[in-house]
């Protein structure tokens, strides 16, 4: 090797071939040349192992070559760091996905259960109710007013239980009136008495705000016991008209008026009631 060459090389990347006298394989030393010594015949390479001579007569051949990126050696506290790092990074992803999946558990949860109890409360409204299936009136003893009226009642196919007590009747006529059920002495009974259903109440304590009932069919008890109607039960409403209606002292031949039944739950039911344009008796199938 020709020393005008070898200066040429001095900070270039180089690949530096080598052969000791005596191998017969060549070595490859890639690495920077930073010096050149003629007089004691040595080159100074900084390589990837680090600062060193070659011989210069051992030098077979020099290629300059593009300079690699060297590698950047981390100590083990720093490894160490960077896997701290990225640790707690994993813990705070997996944080936040916990808590976002607990908080859709929960809403989702939240919603069924609102979701169950609008439907079963949706339901309860359309299915309640109360249908009148007979309208019975009693005339004065001239037979010129209706003094009092009978409405048998029972409740709608697949209707939830209804509390009487909760049970309003609203009468449209001159005025609006609204009756309540009330639980009075006389004004409550456990079928009709042999003189009729007219006869079976105290008709002294019947009055404007108030209606009677007369259980005809209660089997279970439910009516008399605690004024809860079941859907096997039919039960007659009393309703004195000299009452509700007081300026006409009752309810005159040709006459109607609307009723209307709203328990506490389920639809309320709007019926008309009519009278005859002549009562032939005291009793009158309207």
């Amino acid at each position: 090797m020709e020393k005008k060459y070898m200066e040429r090389l001095i900070g270039q990347y180089c690949k530096i071939v080598t052969k000791e006298p005596g191998e017969d394989r060549a070595s490859v030393v890639s690495g920077t040349l930073e010096d050149v010594d003629y007089k004691d015949g040595f080159i100074l390479v900084d390589s990837s192992q680090g600062l060193g001579c070659l011989r210069i007569d051992t030098i077979i051949a020099i290629k300059p070559g593009n300079k690699r990126k060297k590698e950047q050696n981390l100590h083990d506290d720093e490894k160490a760091m960077v896997g701290i790092g990225t640790l707690i990074i994993f813990i705070a992803m997996t944080l936040v996905a916990a808590i976002a999946a607990s908080i859709l558990v929960q809403t989702a949860e939240t919603l069924q259960q609102r979701a169950y109890a609008v439907g079963k409360q949706t339901i309860r409204e359309v299915s309640s109710g109360m249908k009148v299936i007979d309208q019975t009136g009693y005339t004065n003893t001239n037979r010129t007013k209706l003094q009092y009226l009978a409405l048998s009642v029972k409740l709608r196919a697949g209707s939830y239980d209804i509390d009487l007590t909760e049970t309003l009747l609203y009468i449209s006529y001159d005025n609006l009136t609204v009756l309540t059920h009330t639980n009075v002495s006389g004004l409550n009974a456990d079928g009709a008495s042999n003189d009729g259903i007219f006869h079976t109440l105290n008709h002294s304590a019947l009055n404007a705000t108030v209606y009677g009932t007369i259980a005809t069919h209660d089997s279970d008890d439910s009516v008399t016991a605690n004024y809860g109607m079941s859907t096997d039960d039919t039960v007659i409403f009393m309703i004195n008209l000299t009452a509700a209606f007081e300026e006409t002292e009752g309810l005159p031949p040709g006459e109607s008026f609307i009723i209307r039944l709203v328990p506490e739950v389920g639809n309320a039911g709007s019926y008309l009631v009519e009278a005859p344009m002549v009562f032939e008796h005291r009793v009158v199938q309207l």
